[in-house]
């Protein structure tokens, strides 16, 4: 068993592939073998997380999540626990495996609950993990949702929360809030983007002895981004090493967003920014930053530099943008160049053209940003996250971080990656306009799109987590906590 943190890359499945995972590592094995380990692995954690816990109510399900769940009763019981089961399943209609459970649970003497009575020390969340995507409880079922949220004792959900989608991370109305999951045999994306975090807890991960081989036939749906090793910079580099970065935006009233860029792409260790601001009356030079260089955007060898545009670019930006796509070698578009694009049918074709002559391309687009590009809704972009980014790629022929909780990054040709670092500190203004300025400086340091994508989200949110709780967050202190 292993606790899920970020820092380690590991394969995530849906719920198809976790499905055919499962078949493959049951067929070598005697009939009911993975639910007796489910079961074992279950109890086991509970004795982890709540080790004085005496009176353990176990929800249990009528598929083989439930199974889980009688399997977990039978060894707290031998283990001196007192396990209340209630179960909402039919011997006549549940599958052979929890069939096998509960004749099990029977013969161990434990039996079955009505109701949930009593107080509890701990609550097990065995309802329906992977089975009930999509359906929203009802019933007796979400009674017992209701009264596992508000038990105020410790929440272990098995495989996945109740009312949480496995490959998309979106929930039912009323879903189990976990403070620990058990996640069984595979990671699942749902589990790390759109509400998965917050519904998840503490994520531990058993693959119930699963054998080496048994997931070579399989590609993953998504891989966990893992944590990149700091860039090496030789004592023999200068400034030239590191490539320059330009960040165009901040139009009237809005310099601001420029300005936190160019401190990302600075702090992060780019060899030299400019900025080009598009409100040409705003200043020449930053006092706080006099490293940062103002120029005319007319002047700037947009084909020699890697290209941050659009950071509060409002309605301005689509004047200079048409220039950026077919000059820039290497280009970041954010925000209002996202939404310049969006209704732009000559900017697409301009975009879409850059893969032919080998440019790159990284767009970091917000959910609503990626809802225009797409001609959707911010709901519907939310609701299939994977699906959404991988079709920005390929439509866009270009890496895409569809940001938010658990940001993706994907690009046509690669496994998407699924982000595990960040927190809601992120929520404030100017914390994407710093990403954009930290992904500039790693494309600008030779970088792929893809891998330059993956290590500054992957450190931008690791800079949230790591900040002082006594610090307020703000997208400058964010910027000048970088580390080129």
């Amino acid at each position: 068993m292993q606790k899920i943190t970020p820092g380690t890359r590991h394969p995530l499945f849906g719920v198809d592939q976790t499905r055919l995972i499962e078949v493959s590592a049951a067929k070598n094995l005697p009939p009911h073998t993975l639910m007796q380990r489910a079961g074992l692995a279950v109890a086991r954690l509970v004795l982890a997380i709540a080790p004085h816990a005496r009176r353990i109510w176990i929800a249990c399900g009528p598929g083989n999540n439930g199974g889980d769940g009688l399997e977990a009763a039978i060894h707290l019981q031998r283990w001196g626990k007192q396990p209340v089961v209630t179960w909402l399943g039919d011997v006549q209609r549940a599958p052979p495996d929890s069939v096998a459970a509960y004749q099990r649970l029977a013969d161990a003497g434990i039996s079955i609950a009505t109701t949930p009575n009593g107080d509890f020390d701990l609550c097990v969340d065995a309802l329906l993990g992977i089975g009930g995507q999509g359906r929203e409880p009802a019933g007796q079922m979400a009674d017992w949702i209701r009264q596992i949220n508000t038990s105020g004792t410790p929440v272990l959900s098995v495989d996945i929360p109740t009312g949480l989608q496995a490959d998309s991370g979106q929930t039912t109305t009323l879903h189990v809030q976990a403070s620990h999951t058990l996640s069984l045999l595979t990671l699942k994306p749902g589990l790390f983007t759109a509400h998965g975090r917050d519904a998840t807890g503490t994520l531990w991960l058993d693959t119930l002895w699963l054998a080496p081989d048994t997931l070579d036939d399989c590609l993953p749906t998504a891989w966990l981004n893992g944590r990149p090793l700091p860039p090496p910079r030789s004592h023999a580099s200068h400034k030239g090493s590191f490539g320059d970065v330009a960040v165009v935006g901040g139009a009237p009233g809005m310099t601001g967003a420029a300005l936190l860029a160019a401190s990302a792409a600075l702090h992060a260790g780019a060899g030299r920014v400019f900025v080009g601001l598009l409100d040409q009356q705003a200043m020449t030079v930053d006092i706080q930053q006099p490293e940062l260089m103002f120029r005319p955007i007319q002047s700037l060898a947009f084909s020699t530099m890697t290209v941050v545009c659009g950071c509060g670019g409002g309605q301005t930006v689509a004047s200079i943008l048409g220039e950026v796509l077919n000059s820039a070698a290497q280009v970041v578009l954010d925000a209002d160049a996202l939404n310049a694009i969006a209704g732009d049918n000559t900017l697409q074709t301009a975009l879409v053209a850059r893969a032919a002559r080998q440019a790159v391309t990284v767009l970091t687009p917000h959910p609503l940003e990626a809802a225009r590009l797409l001609g959707q809704t911010a709901q519907q972009v939310q609701e299939n996250r994977l699906g959404a980014a991988a079709t920005l790629a390929q439509r866009f022929a270009c890496t895409v971080v569809l940001k938010g909780s658990g940001t993706l990054i994907t690009s046509p040709g690669q496994t998407p990656v699924i982000n595990p670092t960040g927190n809601a500190r992120l929520a404030t203004a100017g914390t994407g306009d710093v990403l954009a300025g930290l992904v500039g400086a790693q494309l600008a340091a030779g970088h792929t799109g893809f891998d330059a994508a993956c290590r500054a989200v992957y450190w931008h949110g690791e800079l949230a987590d790591n900040l002082a709780p006594q610090t307020t967050l703000t997208a400058a202190v964010l910027a000048r906590s970088l580390r080129g």
